[in-house]
């Protein structure tokens, strides 16, 4: 019963990291294919690093890297890296929730944090390349017009804007599609968190198996 327990769960948790290290893969192409093409540009020049290419890099890595320790702690039943799996997942559930209570905690300082920025960045956009196409893509994407609306734009609005009078900013747009999406993103959230527990409790399980396995067989 010992071995057949322990084959289940390493083929399970060896195919469950395999799947997320695709994923990782799929996550780390696309944002060095944004960051080669700068399509969307550099929004907030106070954090130049903070682009949606160099975000989904960094993620794209760690998820590869986790996901492989997860796959060859599994299926070579080596301790060391299932610990190191599972030691990496802990860590990073706990940044997850320290950054959610830092979000709750300093909403209103972040919110005015993103205003300024927009608006740092909206005086930007006729003298810097990656700015401007940062605003095109936002603008087009929220279907909105400027930080606070089409009166911002002085000497009328670019192509990107949507055409009408009751235009909203930008600001506001994103706002109403966060608060829109909210239980989306929180389902998501959950979800995500949710798969790193079971990674875990997988990890642990399997571990603790090897060490049963092992004694029963006098090794």
């Amino acid at each position: 019963m010992g071995m057949s327990t322990l084959k289940l769960l390493k083929y399970v948790l060896f195919f469950f990291n395999l799947l997320f290290w695709f994923c990782g893969c799929c996550i780390l192409g696309f944002g060095t294919y944004l960051l080669v093409h700068n399509n969307l540009g550099v929004l907030f020049h106070k954090l130049p690093f903070l682009t949606l290419g160099n975000v989904l890099i960094i993620v794209g890595t760690i998820v590869m890297v986790v996901a492989f320790l997860g796959c060859m702690g599994s299926i070579k039943e080596n301790k060391c890296l299932l610990m190191s799996f599972f030691v990496l997942l802990l860590i990073i559930l706990l940044a997850e929730v320290i950054l959610a209570i830092l979000l709750f905690l300093y909403e209103q300082k972040l919110h005015n944090y993103v205003a300024d920025g927009l608006n740092e960045s909206f005086q930007r956009y006729y003298s810097d390349n990656s700015t401007r196409a940062a605003w095109d893509s936002i603008q087009s994407f929220l279907h909105c017009c400027g930080v606070n609306g089409t009166n911002d734009w002085i000497h009328g609005p670019p192509a990107s804007c949507p055409q009408g009078q009751q235009i909203q900013g930008c600001y506001t747009k994103a706002q109403l599609w966060f608060h829109s999406n909210f239980l989306y993103i929180g389902i998501i959230t959950i979800c995500v968190c949710v798969i790193q527990v079971l990674g875990m409790s997988f990890a642990l399980t399997l571990n603790c198996q090897i060490d049963k396995t092992s004694q029963a067989l006098g090794l």
